[in-house]
């Protein structure tokens, strides 16, 4: 149903956020439909990967008579297989006997650090050094934009199962991003004036309140800075929980910030995280989406390709164009990151290739902005052409959409045709050739960078 509303729907009694994590899940109704099985299997993954829901996602997302098999209920419920069958016997049988939360939270930590918690260079590579001294809670890989992590932003409304920023919410203060020094920023990008973008990410930046957002936000504003040309704030807050932009207490607050972003000449960009078509029908999304496109706000959306949430052309095409219709800008499909989960979730590149393909044959041009498949891996975002036929044997073309170094961008290149290869770092390259064309030169940047104590790597 397409909104109807310029003002908010919710006139008598407005929604309340209620969120459940795992000292409360069991009181959620709905998993009466669960057996006792089913619910100590999310007690014992969420242990190790962190679980948050909320009434939101509960009551108007999960189709509750397809659970547990039902996409956004997978998409934010603790599955048995999210783990390996090794660390989920170790944590399940810890919880039978009993045992005391440091044990448990020890052999948690001692799994997680298994996982690959922080993926793509992010600690070793991507925190940049400013005055002498590493500029925590900010990423630079990418020359034009700078990633910030504000530290009231580094919750979300739910937690996605799949996602791999999970370090920054499960405890673990050491492995995780967050910084309140936004002056520090700001200096910064003055002393760069490659940068255009400043990403806002967490976590999710709309956890905040308007007023604790506008404190991060007002100090760029305020600099004037002559190089800074796009804002961005990377949100799942329109899936799941949409009421930020509507009727939220702070909500006009929210929307007026936004508005003063973009009078001052700069493109608001909320980086909206749509994982299935579900989240775009409801009315209070569609009603968020038309709030903030008043407020001038571009909506680019995105996800990753998953099993069992939306590997399917059907799903994609169908999202698409949902998104089309109320205006937002098809972005990204991205893979499941190598970290996490990873091996529940993952798409084989070859197969991705084929849903994103098979997807866009299905829409119109102006769904066509859409990029993907596409890698955030080590050397930069590396897009997944499809399968070629050179010289009678079949090779997997790619190209950087991103790079550490910008003359990598756009340079098609060639891998050994693998039909079950997930990730760069599996794939051989094509053509009897020893090394990808970038794997020398990264090797160098790295080495320099070791010798040398600094961060110039750009994210």
């Amino acid at each position: 149903m397409p909104y109807k509303h310029s003002q908010p729907i919710y006139l008598v009694e407005k929604p309340r956020f209620k969120s459940y994590q795992l000292n409360n899940f069991r009181d959620i109704p709905q998993l009466d439909k669960l057996s006792e099985q089913q619910k100590f299997d999310i007690e014992v993954v969420g242990n190790v990967l962190p679980f948050k829901a909320n009434n939101y996602v509960i009551d108007q997302l999960i189709d509750w008579e397809q659970v547990p098999n039902d996409p956004i209920f997978v998409l934010t419920f603790p599955q048995k297989d999210m783990l390996r069958p090794e660390h989920y016997d170790e944590i399940a049988a810890l919880l039978r006997q009993g045992a005391d939360k440091a044990v448990i939270r020890e052999a948690a930590n001692r799994i997680r650090m298994q996982l690959n918690p922080h993926p793509a260079g992010q600690a070793d590579h991507n925190v940049p050094v400013f005055n002498g001294e590493p500029l925590h809670g900010v990423q630079h890989k990418y020359k034009q934009t700078v990633l910030f992590f504000p530290s009231q932003g580094q919750t979300c409304h739910a937690y996605c199962t799949f996602c791999f920023r999970w370090p920054q919410f499960i405890g673990m203060t050491d492995i995780k991003f967050a910084s309140r020094e936004i002056e520090k920023l700001v200096a910064y990008v003055q002393q760069h004036d490659e940068i255009t973008d400043i990403l806002f990410t967490g976590g999710d930046p709309m956890i905040m309140s308007a007023k604790n957002l506008a404190g991060y936000i007002e100090p760029l504003l305020q600099a004037d800075l002559p190089n800074l040309i796009n804002i961005r704030i990377g949100t799942k807050a329109l899936g799941y929980w949409p009421h930020k932009f509507v009727d939220d207490d702070d909500a006009g607050e929210m929307l007026a910030l936004f508005r003063k972003v973009v009078q001052s000449g700069r493109q608001l960009a909320l980086m909206a995280h749509f994982n299935h078509p579900r989240e775009l029908e409801n009315e209070v999304v569609q009603q968020a989406i038309h709030n903030l496109k008043q407020a001038g706000v571009v909506i680019r959306t995105q996800s990753p390709v998953m099993r069992h949430i939306n590997d399917d052309p059907a799903t994609w095409a169908r999202m698409w164009q949902l998104q089309v219709k109320l205006g937002c800008l098809p972005y990204y499909m991205f893979l499941a990151r190598d970290t996490g989960a990873q091996h529940y979730f993952s798409v084989p590149l070859v197969r991705a290739w084929q849903i994103f393909r098979e997807a866009y044959q299905q829409v119109s041009g102006l769904s066509r902005t859409v990029r993907g498949p596409s890698m955030s891996a080590n050397p930069g975002k590396i897009q997944v052409l499809g399968v070629a036929d050179a010289g009678g044997r079949k090779v997997i073309a790619m190209r950087f959409l991103q790079g550490r170094n910008p003359d990598w961008v756009q340079r098609p290149f060639f891998a050994e045709y693998d039909e079950k290869a997930c990730w760069i770092d599996e794939l051989k390259p094509a053509f009897g050739e020893e090394k990808f064309f970038f794997e020398e030169e990264m090797e160098r940047l790295y080495h320099e960078k070791s010798d040398a104590s600094t961060a110039d790597d750009f994210e």
